[in-house]
């Protein structure tokens, strides 16, 4: 004869491994999670150096680069000429080496 421990026992053992045997079938069939902002998982993308700002410029069509200085407020500073000759001074994000902001210079 059985006592109550070990009944309760059995039960939760045949109950757990039902559980168990189940738990494949439901985490296919529970929705996906989102993906974590990239911001709060991925580190921040490495600085560019000053070589690199210039070749990407170079190859944005900018020519007679005279100038690239880091600012902590705009990345990094360029004064170059455009494609259409002009005097300009940019703003490329230290990163990418996007331009970000772009004005005639004097």
């Amino acid at each position: 004869m059985m006592t109550r421990i070990q009944k309760t026992l059995a039960v939760l053992a045949i109950g757990g491994s039902a559980l168990v045997a189940g738990a494949p079938a439901f985490a296919q069939a529970a929705a996906p999670q989102a993906p974590a902002p990239a911001a709060a998982t991925a580190p921040a993308a490495p600085m560019l150096t000053i070589r690199q700002v210039y070749d990407k410029m170079e190859a944005a069509g900018y020519r007679n680069i005279s100038e690239i200085e880091r600012s902590s407020k705009h990345g990094y500073e360029v004064k170059a000429y455009d494609p259409q000759g002009q005097r300009v001074k940019l703003y490329v994000d230290p990163q990418t080496g996007a331009v970000t902001r772009s004005r005639f210079d004097d």
